[in-house]
């Protein structure tokens, strides 16, 4: 007994040596695990899957020096038909719903389980193939669009669901081998091109590996909670199934565990940054597949342009949606497009947007969503709104009076712009949709000549009032300009085409300022003043406070109007 009480003491202190050696190891493995890398020091790392040769080096600075810059047809062009569509217009839910559905409190969510089941029995691989998109007629689309004025076409190839609309190459969970089985892509390619019209791809499965963690979670309430979803199926789950075959690993990609600082990680692109450093070998190989399937488009399909979403600098650059890893994948990308562009076409006319990035030959940006303070001319760019939002819902509201303000406030600004018009799930218009086309189109017949190809004036316009920015809605559509509210464009022509942005009242007298003869860089007064779409006379004349037009009868006009000013 004496013995045993003697060695009790050493068991419990090699026992307290062991727990405490234990509770250190674990503080520092945790403190590590919570620890953010430094994404400034972080090294880039150099990829090397082949590219096309040719003068084009996988380096920024190499793409500046080649590329000659502005592209003269897309300033010509001006108006683009943003083709967003592919499976997630399913759920009719609008814009993220691939995602949105596996957030349990989601309105996406609800709709899904009452349109589909819970994501555990029927998650969004099972969405993809039950989308059959059995109405859809790419060219009938697009002679739509072109007949509304339309003279670009910029169009999805994957988003963040990581679904290709196209054969892919390299991903399997592919529009031709899993819904349609159709290659949707292309259709629309051909439909463009019958139509002489350019078009783009665009590539969103950069955000994938963080945008798609919600899938491997659970329910926390409920009759179902703790039962996983279905991203944490594997392969050998689909023995006997209709994906038997297929990895969901190839779709949802992995759980990103291990990074308790930037949880939740589906929210990392939201303002934070931050490198996966515990997933290193799944990086290089997710960042590589990411550039092959762009360069599979490019070779295919000879695209006018490609175009890189994001909120950061360029594609992995460690930061917001680049988060995750830091390589030089999009340098490579853009460097074997222009060496192809060369090969095939013989001279550079062909562009990349990568959103956010700095101004440089080579590379154009976007504007989503918002209207900027004023005239950007330092790079080729394009205003970007969708009606309602990036997907269908039933509730959107088509209103041509948006579409219109919105083109003005961008091509005033000296951008193009494109518009976003949602397919149902089927692949077809709403019968809204198709009369806003209409209408939109009847007014780009009467002020085209004032868009086309123009660039903006001195200033952008003058008056107090901005379109709001958003998706194109209910607020849009209310919005209201005054008769003081004017925006500006250079026509190819030469002439100074004024908006106004209503329509004024007959025989109104509108005064523009901005024109007044003694204001600095304005000409002597104009030659002539005429109203497009009219044949009437119009009555005007130049003081130095300035340029003041009498309205002839304007009950035929909707929405905005133009004044062609020849000096």
């Amino acid at each position: 007994m004496l013995r045993c009480l003697a060695f009790q003491p050493i068991v419990s202190r090699f026992n307290l040596k062991c727990l405490v050696t234990s509770m250190v190891s674990s503080l520092v493995a945790i403190s590590s695990a919570m620890a953010q890398v430094d994404v400034d020091s972080f090294p880039e790392a150099k990829l090397d899957f082949p590219i096309a040769d040719g003068p084009f080096e996988p380096t920024w600075e190499s793409i500046d020096e080649h590329h000659p810059g502005e592209v003269p047809w897309f300033r010509e062009a001006k108006v683009g038909i943003w083709i967003h569509w592919g499976p997630q217009a399913a759920g009719e839910s609008g814009d993220w719903y691939a995602k949105h559905m596996y957030l349990e409190d989601h309105s996406a969510a609800a709709n899904h389980r009452e349109r589909f089941g819970h994501p555990s029995e029927f998650g969004y691989k099972d969405v993809l193939n039950q989308w059959k998109a059995e109405k859809f007629d790419a060219e009938r689309l697009m002679d739509c669009f072109h007949q509304a004025g339309f003279r670009y076409a910029v169009i999805m190839g994957v988003h963040h669901d990581n679904y290709d609309l196209w054969d892919s190459k390299y991903q399997p969970w592919n529009s031709t081998r899993i819904g349609p089985k159709r290659d949707i892509l292309k259709e629309w390619v051909d439909a463009a091109r019958s139509h002489q019209m350019r078009y783009g791809v665009t590539f969103h499965h950069e955000y994938t590996w963080w945008w798609w963690q919600p899938a491997f979670g659970a329910d926390t309430n409920g009759p179902l909670a703790g039962v996983p979803y279905d991203g944490n199926l594997t392969a050998a789950d689909g023995k006997g199934t209709w994906w038997d075959g297929l990895d969901p690993k190839d779709l949802y990609g992995i759980p990103l565990t291990g990074y308790p600082a930037y949880e939740p990680i589906h929210l990392i692109a939201h303002g934070r940054q931050g490198i996966f450093d515990h997933h290193q070998e799944y990086a290089r190989q997710y960042a590589t597949q990411w550039a092959l399937r762009i360069m599979d488009v490019i070779d295919k399909y000879d695209p006018d342009f490609i175009y890189t979403d994001g909120n950061s600098t360029q594609p992995f650059s460690g930061k917001r949606s680049g988060s995750g890893w830091k390589c030089d994948a999009a340098q490579r990308v853009v460097a074997h497009y222009f060496n192809r562009t060369l090969e095939r076409r013989g001279d550079i006319d062909t562009f990349a947007i990568v959103k956010f990035s700095r101004p440089q030959h080579g590379l154009a940006s976007t504007s989503e969503s918002r209207v900027s303070g004023g005239i950007n001319s330092s790079r080729m760019w394009m205003g970007e709104r969708a009606i309602g939002s990036w997907f269908y819902a039933p509730d959107f509201v088509y209103d041509s009076g948006s579409v219109i303000h919105s083109l003005l406030e961008y091509v005033s600004r000296d951008g193009n712009f494109a518009l976003s018009v949602p397919l149902t799930p089927e692949g077809e218009l709403t019968a809204e949709a198709t009369t806003m086309l209409e209408e939109f189109g009847a007014w780009m017949k009467i002020n085209g000549q004032g868009i086309y190809g123009s660039s903006a004036a001195f200033t952008f316009g003058e008056g107090s009032h901005q379109l709001p920015g958003g998706g194109l809605n209910q607020k849009t559509a209310d919005y209201e300009f005054t008769t003081e509210d004017f925006r500006f464009t250079k026509g190819k022509d030469g002439a100074l085409y004024v908006w106004c942005m209503t329509v004024p009242d007959d025989l109104e007298c509108l005064k523009i300022r901005s024109l007044g003869t003694s204001r600095k860089g304005v000409s002597p007064p104009p030659k002539s003043v005429e109203l497009l779409g009219s044949d009437a006379p119009v009555t005007w004349k130049a003081t130095g406070d300035a340029l003041e037009i009498t309205c002839p009868m304007m009950k035929e006009f909707r929405t905005a109007v133009g004044f062609r000013v020849q000096y």
